[in-house]
């Protein structure tokens, strides 16, 4: 018998779980001056004002392109649909900007209980949104979690106490930066059987 109840929210990052933007982050960092691996947003927040102006347009205008070229991953709306029917609250939690996240979300007609994007408080790993959208849905965090397909979901996912679930998109779980972060890995979401019963369905 699980130690958990059914679960009755999930959050779920956007780019590489939801949907494929193809987002080039080493581009990003050669165009901004950045070492090879520096994580983009916590760069920005060490720069001088000038510097941080003119690398965040760079963000932005990457940002847009992957909006206007983002498609759907593979069972993404199937799984939805399910969730819908089980009245499971659905959340987007992004590193991305709010205009980017709301036009890939517009655009491929995916809609969300709630989407928290870096303009609404500290970005990923901080656990902080995730505690804000459990009290938002009015669950226990044992209810609630997290699915995404980097390392500072899963993080965020152990930080703030609740289970995280590592997507890999068809590759195995150890190939995947912080897979030993997660509680669950799933390889596809049109084969989502064992996530049901992972979820208590």
């Amino acid at each position: 018998m699980s130690l958990f109840p059914r679960v009755r929210g999930i959050v779920f990052d956007m780019d590489g779980t939801l949907v494929e933007s193809a987002l080039d982050f080493d581009a990003m960092r050669r165009e901004m001056n950045l070492p090879a691996g520096q994580p983009v947003l916590e760069a920005l927040v060490a720069m001088p004002e000038d510097e941080a102006r003119r690398c965040r347009a760079i963000l932005d205008r990457h940002e847009r392109l992957g909006a206007e070229r983002a498609f759907i991953i593979p069972g993404v709306p199937e799984l939805l649909a399910w969730l819908n029917e089980q009245g499971i609250h659905q959340a987007v939690w992004t590193r991305n900007g709010r205009e980017a996240a709301r036009a890939t979300l517009e655009r491929l007609n995916l809609r969300f209980d709630r989407v928290v994007t870096r303009e609404d408080g500290p970005a990923k790993p901080d656990p902080s949104a995730i505690w804000a959208i459990c009290d938002a849905w009015q669950t226990e965090r044992r209810e609630v979690i997290l699915i995404g397909d980097y390392v500072f979901d899963l993080e965020a996912a152990q930080r703030a106490g609740i289970r995280g679930v590592l997507f890999t998109n068809g590759a195995e779980p150890q190939e995947c930066e912080g897979h030993e972060l997660a509680d669950f890995a799933l390889r596809s979401f049109e084969e989502t059987a064992e996530l049901r019963r992972f979820m208590g369905f």
